[in-house]
């Protein structure tokens, strides 16, 4: 009788597993050692890959190292506390990554003109990433569909149609439009990019509820109130914003981040229309460069100038190299006096040096 109900639980337990849940419908694409803590030793507030970083510690990662030491063109520093769930990150994924850079280019296209047409950082294109890998069918096993990964009641109180006929949420037009607004409806909520990626992933509500039990609004220190999956969610994105764009920005920071790397006006979004930023141009600069020498050789009002390059002095001053950005008749000109708006700032700053010092010394002989 024992043999026989032993046997009878093994038949019923070969039953059900032969029945499971599919994989691909039971894991996000980039799911595995990063879904669960269990798979991390976590220390001073740090994530790090046991097992599965040391298998793949052989993996490279060149030209990605130095950006965990070093301040970006953009005045942007990666959080101390990201640094070890990005590096790991960047071994396993890193190689899908590079090649999604070329077939997700037109994919990144259409995403980036709906996300400047609602005046969002285009960056949050890499939250359809670490979603669904870009996979216009992508689905979840909790019903989630699409690129962006919107649940049936989220879809319909955003204005899209979904029924047994039609799921717009394949739809990469509408679906991105839909996220958009969501986003920024979120980000009107919170005021912070992380918080708004943590509340997409697992709701506004657990994020309300990690602030609450945290006593702050700093992701950094409420992250262990969040579901391990939010909170993973939120680094996962920082990762792959690194390896698409080599660097940090608006979007891998907190509000409080921004405000100590970039100055209190940068967190604002650059009120830039589409066809500003369709004809603007950007180019890498170094050298003891003032923003109101720039925009007098660029026939810009300073005011102008700044709304392109929020935050310009403080920027040039911390980092070695800076992303200007100019409309493409303004970069024009600046490339064409660059050596001479060089000069003039340098000189604007020894002669502002000089009347420090002269002001020290009158100062001291009194």
């Amino acid at each position: 009788m024992k043999r026989t109900r032993l046997l009878l639980l093994g038949i019923a337990v070969l039953f059900l597993v032969s029945f499971r849940i599919p994989h691909t419908l039971m894991e996000s694409p980039f799911s595995g050692p990063y879904d669960n803590d269990t798979a991390y030793k976590e220390k001073a507030g740090d994530l790090s890959l046991g097992k599965q970083s040391a298998l793949n510690s052989s993996a490279k990662t060149d030209g990605f190292n130095e950006i965990f030491e070093t301040t970006g063109a953009n005045g942007v520093k990666l959080n101390a506390r990201a640094v070890s769930f990005v590096k790991d990150y960047m071994k396993v994924e890193g190689k899908n990554l590079e090649k999604m850079k070329t077939w997700g280019q037109p994919y990144f296209n259409t995403i980036d003109n709906i996300l400047v047409k609602y005046n969002l950082p285009k960056e949050l294109k890499y939250l359809a990433v670490i979603e669904s890998e870009l996979k216009p069918t992508a689905t979840s096993w909790v019903g989630a569909v699409g690129p962006w990964q919107l649940m049936p009641e989220t879809a319909r109180i955003l204005g899209l149609t979904v029924n047994k006929k039609v799921d717009e949420r394949k739809n990469y037009q509408k679906s991105t439009k839909a996220a958009a607004m969501h986003l920024k409806d979120l980000y009107n909520e919170f005021g912070d990019w992380l918080l708004v990626i943590a509340a997409y992933n697992g709701g506004a509500g657990n994020v309300y509820s990690a602030i609450r039990k945290s006593g702050s609004r700093n992701f950094w220190k409420l992250q262990y109130y969040l579901p391990a999956e939010s909170r993973n969610h939120v680094k996962k994105f920082i990762a792959t914003h690194y390896i698409f764009e080599g660097q940090g920005g608006l979007t891998t920071l907190t509000k409080q981040e921004i405000e100590e790397q970039l100055g209190a006006s940068a967190g604002l979004l650059r009120q830039l229309s589409a066809d500003e930023i369709e004809n603007m141009q950007s180019q890498n600069i170094s050298g003891k460069y003032y923003s109101a020498i720039v925009a007098k050789n660029v026939l810009m009002e300073i005011e102008e100038f700044n709304r392109y390059n929020p935050a310009f002095d403080k920027l040039m001053a911390n980092s070695s190299v800076y992303e200007l950005k100019l409309p493409s008749d303004k970069m024009s000109l600046f490339i064409a006096n660059k050596y001479q708006i060089l000069n003039e700032s340098v000189q604007y700053f020894l002669t502002a040096a000089n009347d420090l010092n002269s002001s020290k010394t009158i100062a001291s002989r009194k």
